[in-house]
């Protein structure tokens, strides 16, 4: 199963659910599709969909997922890392009205460079993105947070 996962924003990011119905069209994506569209309308009916849910079912499908296409959420590109799956991240654009800015290319671009991720910038490009993840082996994923706090207690300590 592919699992997309578009977000809780408030704005619509019809691009990929677009991209991702005409790769269904095209038969390069041949398994079942469930994807979280949020404010997003689903257009096409080969594809499970629904708005929003509990923390719990989004962990669940993502458990049972094969390949995650999702937003440049940190969340939820974290929460598929620690569960071991193949990411697509395509960020979401201050152009298109999908945010109010693009802080979601940074975030992509990090997660990128530390090997974590197949990165779409294009979506016009997911049927290449869906050929490289068949061969993409994601870093494990290594969480800053201790260190994140180690910073934060020095400074406290040198006040």
């Amino acid at each position: 199963m592919i699992l997309v996962l578009l977000g809780t924003q408030d704005n619509p990011f019809n691009r990929i659910m677009k991209e991702v119905s005409r790769q269904i069209k095209l038969g390069n994506i041949k398994e079942r599709v469930v994807a979280q569209v949020g404010c997003t309308k689903n257009i096409d009916e080969k594809i499970e969909s629904f708005d929003f849910c509990p923390k719990e079912k989004i962990e669940k499908l993502i458990e049972e997922a094969r390949i995650v296409i999702c937003h440049a959420g940190v969340g939820t590109i974290i929460e598929c890392l620690n569960k071991n799956k193949r990411v697509i991240v395509v960020p979401r654009l201050k152009k298109y009205g999908e945010h109010a800015n693009d802080h979601q290319v940074q975030i992509t671009k990090d997660f990128e460079s530390k090997g974590y991720i197949i990165p779409l910038y294009n979506v016009k490009k997911l049927d290449k993105a869906l050929e490289d993840i068949k061969k993409f082996k994601p870093n494990k994923y290594e969480s800053n947070t201790e260190k994140f706090k180690s910073k934060i207690e020095e400074y406290i300590n040198m006040l």
